[in-house]
């Protein structure tokens, strides 16, 4: 699966609280949610981000809570990936979960890019691309599992899939 999208430039340690506050927790609703996506960490977030846009960040990104909230946010904002040098083990398993498309790339991006710079991104092979000047940035890719869970758009529309094709 190849991506391509704009960048969000955030730091280290940006918690499930800088991603989707706690006073918004009242809905599960990810178009409700995404109405306040990253209003603490970054208050244009919200009214600016494209469909397709890419947030990238530093070290230990979706700490904090286990709340799914945060990648629904995320999602519901139209991020078509989630880039950084590390994550939180329970945010990374609840973004594949849901379908958002994630990547740990041990290159400091946020410190290497200018925030609207195009990437393109090669889920499988684990590439992104900065199109500017074709400088290229290795990540693992995620197991094959994990990439059709993305496929599909969570994890519960690729079981559904996969009992469609039992039939």
């Amino acid at each position: 699966m190849k991506l391509e999208g704009r960048t969000w430039l955030f730091g280290d340690n940006i918690d499930t609280d800088a991603i989707i506050p706690a006073r918004y927790l009242t809905t599960t609703d990810p178009v409700e949610l995404a109405r306040f996506c990253m209003e603490d960490a970054d208050p244009r977030f919200a009214g600016q981000v494209r469909p397709g846009d890419f947030v990238v960040a530093g070290k230990n990104f979706g700490c904090g809570s286990s709340r799914e909230h945060a990648p629904l946010a995320l999602k519901g904002a139209g991020v078509g990936c989630v880039i950084a040098n590390s994550f939180a083990q329970i945010f990374f398993r609840n973004a594949v979960n849901i379908g958002l498309p994630i990547l740990e790339c041990e290159a400091d991006l946020p410190g290497l890019l200018l925030p609207g710079e195009i990437l393109q991104i090669d889920l499988a092979r684990g590439q992104i691309v900065r199109l500017a000047d074709g400088r290229m940035f290795a990540s693992p890719p995620l197991p094959s599992f994990m990439q059709e869970i993305i496929k599909y758009g969570g994890l519960i529309e690729c079981v559904q899939a996969r009992l469609k094709k039992m039939d």
